[in-house]
């Protein structure tokens, strides 16, 4: 059979499918034929990895599944078996707990660019919205796999952490003794974070995904110069100011890809543990509630929010104050008044206020992984305070900033 032959066949075969299924149509709405703009620097690479560390999570964690023992007796020595006696064991745990920061780290820059662009001004609040709801559904999978591991930092980290929501006022010590399904953390907890770790929260996550993509591809993509490329359009009806997805960005986004898949090589093969703060050195020992280690703190993606708590003197105003650090997140499409999108047309109203903010909550990360001293409980205050302020100043500064003309078209032309 010749190429000509093969190239019939398979042409029949996609007949066949579309006729069953919408394949084409889905590529071309969802690549082929949807305009980005020309203009993306490497800031939008961050979207694209998040989807690509997603992919190693699930396919890691689902061959990991097939030997780790949800179990308080068994589930420290699965993990030492899967490290040691599974053919290629090490590099799939490797690869999983490596993903889960590097999720992380890509998540945060995603959300970063955001924040430098404005992606989350109108028409895009219910695309900011589902962001938010994946991070906070992120935050709560990577916190139920913590404590699979079954060792002394995971055990401790999830008795400080669950026990935090005993500060609500009359359902606090019901609703924490409904978390862990027992009156201390021990097999159900495990059993119970397993079930959701592996299966509950995962579909969440895939569904919240999908609905993000579906999002940005209704309303297109931002750019940095944060004008609407829909607004101007060629007389084939497609905008001047954009590019096919597939193949420009599909090439540019593969080179970004290879670079990063380096880094992430690097680490697995070299740095796993990256000194503890990716693998803590008290995870290598095992559970044991009578043993408390010398410093519980979290995994570094949530020493922000474990320091704004230790920066309250009241448990129950911490747990508010850590809950609000995040429910600002999700408010702020409406707290940002500006008429301007893009932080290149912003004054320095806009400017500063992020620059602090974004070292606040750099520091407030340090800050969560140290003990709990004089000097580092007061820095952390003052961090919680430009935190907060930022938001709480928004809607004010926002209108109050002087900005610059911003153009009809993408600055940047081919």
């Amino acid at each position: 059979m010749n190429s000509s032959e093969n190239q019939g066949a398979g042409a029949r075969l996609l007949a066949w499918v579309d006729a069953r299924f919408p394949l084409t149509k889905m590529i071309n709405e969802h690549a082929a034929e949807y305009y980005a703009p020309k203009n993306f620097n490497f800031w939008y690479l961050f979207g694209v990895l998040s989807l690509v560390v997603l992919v190693i999570q699930l396919v890691t964690g689902i061959f990991l599944t097939m030997n780790y023992k949800p179990s308080a007796a068994d589930a420290f020595a699965s993990v030492e078996y899967i490290m040691r006696d599974v053919q290629w064991g090490w590099l799939i745990r490797y690869m999983h707990s490596t993903g889960a920061s590097a999720f992380f780290v890509v998540v945060y820059l995603h959300m970063f660019r955001a924040l430098l662009y404005g992606s989350y001004k109108p028409p895009r609040e219910l695309l900011w919205i589902f962001g938010m709801l994946i991070y906070l559904v992120l935050m709560g999978e990577a916190f139920m796999g913590y404590l699979l591991p079954w060792g002394q930092m995971s055990y401790w980290g999830a008795q400080v952490i669950v026990s935090l929501f005993g500060a609500i006022p009359v359902i606090g010590d019901s609703l924490v003794e409904f978390i862990r399904g027992d009156f201390y953390i021990s097999d159900i907890t495990l059993n119970r974070f397993f079930a959701l770790h592996v299966i509950a929260l995962p579909l969440v996550l895939i569904f919240l995904v999908v609905a993000h993509i579906l999002a940005l591809h209704e309303v297109g993509s931002n750019n940095p110069d944060g004008v609407e490329i829909k607004n101007v359009k060629g007389p084939d009806g497609k905008p001047l100011d954009g590019i096919a997805f597939h193949p420009y960005y599909t090439v540019k986004d593969t080179v970004g890809l290879a670079i990063f898949l380096m880094a992430f090589a690097g680490v697995v093969f070299f740095a796993p543990e990256m000194g503890g703060y990716f693998l803590e050195h008290a995870n290598f020992e095992p559970a044991n509630a009578m043993k408390t280690p010398e410093h519980i703190a979290p995994v570094w993606y949530f020493t922000p929010f474990y320091a704004i708590l230790r920066a309250v003197p009241d448990k129950l105003g911490g747990v508010l104050m850590m809950g609000g650090a995040i429910i600002m997140l999700f408010l702020l499409p409406w707290l940002d008044r500006s008429p301007v999108r893009s932080i290149r047309y912003r004054g320095w109203m806009y400017k500063l206020p992020l620059a602090l903010f974004t070292v606040s909550f750099v520091a407030l990360g340090y800050l969560g992984m140290q003990p709990a001293t004089e000097l580092y409980t007061n820095l952390a205050r003052v961090a919680t305070f430009f935190y907060f302020a930022f938001f709480l100043l928004l809607p004010w500064l926002s209108v109050a900033d002087k900005t610059k003309p911003v153009p009809e078209r993408v600055t940047y032309h081919a």
